[in-house]
């Protein structure tokens, strides 16, 4: 089976998958592989449209993994609207990591080696918009929907895998 981890940027989508027993196909490290260069290089290079299509071809692969394997998306992966078809179609094996707008601010502005693009790009409110607008889209795609600000990943680990 192929389960599907998402959500915004900061959650612990990669800390939770260092949890995991069984194969993690990271997103972001697939795709940096593929274009021989950082995300954020790419975006300042190439822009973010052309990085969605990249990353929709990635994930249209890894969905037909005939394995069981545990993918973890990028936090901007509900931006592209074929993305989201995709995810709506694996919905039942989708799991949501959520946190609070606060929790996740605080952490990515704690992480000095946070290299996110659109983190560095805007204000805290232009970033407080963004997150309600990708909250909005990741609504109805997963089955699990697990609150993450107090709880340890271990924890989040646990009931991924008994999902």
């Amino acid at each position: 089976m192929v389960k599907v981890l998402l959500g915004f940027m900061g959650v612990g989508k990669t800390t939770v998958s260092k949890q995991l027993d069984g194969q993690c196909k990271d997103m972001d490290a697939i795709i940096e592989t593929q274009i021989g260069m950082s995300i954020a290089s790419f975006f300042d290079q190439y822009g973010e449209e052309t990085f969605r299509e990249i990353e929709s071809q990635i994930l249209r692969q890894l969905l037909l993994e005939k394995e069981d394997i545990v993918i973890v998306t990028g936090g901007g992966v509900v931006v592209s609207e074929e993305n989201r078809r995709l995810l709506a179609a694996n919905r039942q094996h989708n799991i949501l990591l959520v946190a609070s707008f606060e929790v996740l601010y605080q952490r990515l502005q704690e992480d000095s080696l946070s290299q996110r693009p659109l983190f560095l790009k805007y204000t805290k409110e232009e970033f407080h918009q963004l997150y309600k607008r990708r909250m909005a889209l990741y609504e109805g795609l997963a089955d699990l929907v697990i609150h993450v600000d107090y709880r340890r990943p271990e924890e989040v680990a646990k009931l991924i895998a008994a999902f």
